[in-house]
């Protein structure tokens, strides 16, 4: 029916469906992402605009590492120093960001 975006074929992932991008905006009105300082947010693309919602609303971002190479997890926060303050927050919300910028963290650290 057309209502998914590339990346396709959406078996075995979560679909980029028409809209995300919209739902992601939904969410960041949520009271509990407001209140929130960190947030868990997958590596699929449909997720992008919340992975870019999260780091621009000074939050610390928690996602899964890509085919956990270094660790199980990895935080990022745009004002870490590992970070260069002039580099777009775009430039963090995909894998390749998150494994360059991200701090493996273990399923048992505390965050």
């Amino acid at each position: 029916n057309d209502i998914a975006q590339f990346p396709r074929p959406v078996h075995h992932r979560i679909p980029n469906f028409l809209n995300a991008d919209l739902a992601a905006e939904n969410l960041a009105t949520l009271p509990e992402f407001q209140s929130a300082t960190l947030v868990k947010v997958n590596p699929d693309t449909p997720q992008r605009r919340v992975r870019h919602l999260v780091l621009s609303s000074n939050k610390t971002l928690l996602t899964p590492q890509p085919r956990l190479r270094t660790g199980f997890f990895s935080t990022l926060h745009k004002n870490n120093d590992n970070i260069p303050p002039a580099l777009p927050i775009e430039a963090l919300t995909n894998s390749k960001g998150a494994a360059q910028y991200g701090k493996p963290v273990t399923l048992y650290e505390s965050y």
